[in-house]
């Protein structure tokens, strides 16, 4: 037996145990959680500081270093989410069915832990602790692999993790830290012991381990997300939103990377959104038109489909709503799509039409997170169809089973000729 099945197991194993805590057992536990990260906070950043200068000789593109980076601000915000996430109400043990089938048979409807979550994540050592908080709470779980960039941030974290948990007598193998590459692919082979998988990285990682794995896989591949300013749109409004959308964090995969401007205020709206994004630094390059308004580089086909993640933006003026729900439709990737107009039939119908997980008017795409939704932290995003979609938090990470409970019943009573009827009577 490997040393990750063996791990793998013992994660399993108290995972079942933390699932069956009450609701103030898992809340104690993160507060104990919280305040050993609070206690640890000089040793963690040291931690992220020895991690940053090797990323630095070594290289690393910014965009990623830029998520590894975790200042007191970063780490206390994290801390502060494992509080909120304690303030919760459990996920685990809610009933959304209760039905007599017919007198004496009764069917309920129980959310459960998924069990145990494997995440993968590059950089963002942070993400461990949100990651972690909610595992706990939902009663999961979970097998930790950050990339190698983050390994003594990461390393740190969950040692503090762990001793939470010690103090609030829940056993410490519910947190499992992977250390090496080679271990990626051994923990895509587990579907044994690991119920969902959870990438969090760049597009090429994630369809990596979509393609490697029988496991059940939650996230999206891509983060190409756009900010379309209508014809009546506040052109103050969009300035701001635009900005906001693309300089606030543009590592993140929320981030605006086209915007799409109707044709009829472009000959306005572009010349100062343009000047207000290069103050910020930001590289533009756009269509034909656009290009005729404003001195930038001309975008390729290429630029429609790229996640920039960095101070890049493309540009396309659009004869109409029609044509930027078309082009979002073609090149977005099912993430977040913003609107930004005083038309309330404008704003329904790209509401109605666009395929995206998160669909906003007049607020930046940034808004697109688990924090900010109240979720207290999340795991990442789904861009799937099926359900969790958007960002994932302690809603996502239950299952449920259904309970059903007789008294002698059978299934002949209710089969052939004389058969008898069942109630479904709901009772809640």
């Amino acid at each position: 037996m490997s040393e990750l099945v063996s791990l793998a197991q013992q994660t399993r194993q108290a995972a079942r145990q933390l699932g069956a805590l009450s609701a103030s057992a898992k809340n104690a536990a993160l507060e104990a959680v919280a305040s050993a990260l609070e206690a640890a906070a000089p040793k963690i950043l040291a931690a992220n500081a020895a991690d940053c200068e090797i990323a630095q000789k070594e290289g690393l593109p910014k965009p990623i270093y830029n998520r590894l980076k975790l200042d007191e601000t970063k780490l206390y915000g994290a801390i502060a989410g494992v509080w909120d996430v304690a303030k919760l109400a459990d996920p685990v043990g809610a009933t959304h069915i209760h039905r007599e089938l017919d007198r004496g048979l009764v069917l309920k409807r129980i959310s459960c832990p998924l069990g145990v979550l494997g995440v993968i994540f590059e950089a963002r050592p942070d993400a461990v602790i949100q990651i972690s908080s909610l595992a706990i709470k939902s009663g999961n779980g979970a097998i930790l692999k950050g990339g190698k960039e983050a390994i003594n941030s990461c390393r740190a974290i969950v040692a503090a993790i762990h001793e939470g948990l010690a103090a609030a007598s829940i056993s410490p193998d519910a947190i499992g830290l992977l250390t090496t590459r080679e271990e990626i692919l051994e923990l895509l082979k587990l579907d044994k012991f690991v119920d969902l998988i959870i990438p969090r990285g760049s597009n090429e990682f994630v369809r990596f381990v979509q393609d490697n794995t029988r496991i059940p896989v939650l996230g999206h591949a891509d983060g190409i997300c756009h900010v379309y300013v209508d014809a009546a749109a506040d052109l103050a409004k969009a300035i701001g939103i635009v900005v906001d959308a693309k300089i606030q964090y543009p590592a993140a995969c929320n981030a605006v990377e086209t915007l799409l401007v109707h044709r009829a205020i472009a000959p306005q709206f572009l010349p100062e959104v343009t000047a207000a994004l290069q103050a910020k630094n930001v590289k533009l390059c756009g269509d034909e038109a656009a290009r005729e308004r404003v001195e930038m580089a001309a975008a390729t086909e290429d630029d429609w489909s790229t996640e920039y993640t960095d101070l890049m933006l493309s540009i396309r003026v659009v004869d109409s709503l029609e044509a930027a729900i078309e082009h979002i439709n073609t090149y977005g990737s099912r993430h977040t799509e913003a609107i930004v107009t005083e038309d309330s039939q404008a704003a329904e119908t790209f509401f109605s039409q666009v395929d995206a997980a998160g669909v906003f008017q007049n607020c930046s795409t940034r808004f697109a997170d688990g924090f900010r939704y109240g979720f207290g932290a999340e795991v990442g995003i789904s861009t799937q169809k099926m359900p969790p979609r958007g960002p994932v938090g302690l809603d996502g990470l239950v299952t449920y089973k259904y309970q059903l409970v007789g008294d002698g019943h059978i299934v002949a009573t209710y089969a052939g000729k004389d058969a008898k009827s069942f109630s479904h009577r709901d009772l809640l």
